[in-house]
């Protein structure tokens, strides 16, 4: 069996580390709010190179907890427009939605199945406030002309860096002189991360967090995210509760220390599928990046296209290779917002039809890549 996502290899690595780390939080008695989190946060802060990490309980909460601390500071008012991808998982919308947001979707490019950028200014209206970018399967999500769009109309730019942790943009690149690289989570005004045990940098159950260079917004979410207090029993908002504990923290600290190299990993085997899988009836996802000084592609997921995907699908699972759907049903064709079941993107729904996540991580063997590279070749 060629399993999709083996987590307990992954963290079988660091075993002994990650044992040392919880038991060393069981012996202190402090569960919540303590060093651990400080360590985690300062330390992420430093990885994607922005002043401010706040850890919360999950990445959906991440993300509502952006909203929510725009809408308390007077950036955003109920109502307003937040562009977002269709192609999306669909807690994305739900941040939105649940802050009185309105999510307004644009299509996606086809070769990237991220936000199609180009088609962002179109839809922008009076009522527009925010753009939320999707770093979708890991793949980076950015360019100048969004950076100009946001300066032009005065919008706040949010990251949902769930799947594209490490991942990297490049500025510059025709000007050696002025190059610099930006990790996802500092591109924008703010970022929401999870840390959902199968992502490249996993927890060992729910765990999330924010980035951003705004120390308003920092304080803001934190207050927040502890019940709407700054200072305990005096409640400032109506808060919610969504802490990362210190067993969460002390986890990701060890982890952290490796995941450039588990990235890494992962594009070498995403690099070699794409170099060797010869089907016509197989899309394989673009390689954007010919630069060696960056990586704008994390491969959280490596996805293919297929017309007859249900039949790959079950070709595969007969041949013991497990892979998943990301994602069966975009946001806008699901019960929980019938309302919109009606609308029409067909690039969204071709993407939702077709696409199938193939095994990947750091942890696979030779053997498994071949085996499934010949399956795959050989399919009709």
């Amino acid at each position: 069996m060629i399993r999709f996502l083996d987590i307990q290899k992954i963290n079988a690595q660091y075993a002994a580390e990650l044992k040392e780390a919880t038991a060393r939080v069981i012996d202190s008695g402090w569960y919540l709010l303590g060093n651990e989190v400080k360590t985690f946060e300062a330390s992420l802060s430093s990885y994607v190179g922005v002043k401010y990490a706040i850890g919360v309980a999950n990445g959906l909460d991440a993300l509502r907890l952006i909203l929510r601390a725009y809408l308390e500071i007077g950036v955003l008012q109920e109502g307003d427009e937040v562009i977002v991808p269709a192609n999306t998982y669909i807690a994305s919308i739900l941040a939105i939605t649940e802050n009185r947001l309105k999510p307004v979707f644009v299509e996606p490019d086809i070769n990237t199945y991220n936000l199609d950028i180009s088609l962002i200014e179109k839809h922008i209206t009076s009522r527009t406030k925010a753009i939320m970018v999707v770093h979708l399967y890991g793949r980076v999500c950015w360019n100048e002309e969004l950076e100009n769009i946001s300066k032009t109309y005065n919008l706040k730019i949010i990251e949902d860096n769930a799947q594209a942790i490490g991942a990297e943009y490049g500025f510059g690149l025709e000007n050696g002189d002025h190059f610099k690289v930006k990790k996802t989570g500092s591109l924008g005004d703010a970022a929401g991360f999870s840390f959902y045990p199968g992502k490249n940098l996993g927890a060992l159950g729910d765990a999330g967090a924010i980035t951003t260079n705004d120390e308003n917004l920092a304080i803001t979410v934190r207050a927040l995210a502890n019940y709407g207090s700054k200072q305990k029993y005096i409640n400032e908002y109506q808060g919610i509760n969504s802490r990362m504990d210190e067993i969460q923290a002390a986890i990701l600290n060890v982890k952290l220390r490796y995941l450039d190299t588990e990235n890494q990993r992962r594009c070498e085997i995403a690099q070699y599928y794409c170099g060797n899988i010869k089907n016509k009836n197989i899309v394989l996802p673009l390689i954007t990046n010919s630069h060696s000084m960056f990586t704008d592609n994390v491969w959280h997921l490596f996805v293919i296209r297929c017309s007859e995907r249900d039949h790959l699908q079950k070709y595969l699972t007969d041949n013991s290779i497990q892979t998943i759907i990301h994602y069966p049903i975009p946001p806008h064709k699901q019960r929980a917002y019938k309302s919109w079941n009606n609308l029409s993107f067909p690039k969204t729904e071709l993407i939702h039809h077709e696409v199938l996540s193939l095994p990947i991580s750091p942890v696979m063997d030779m053997f498994s890549i071949e085996t499934l590279i010949a399956m795959l070749n050989n399919f009709q």
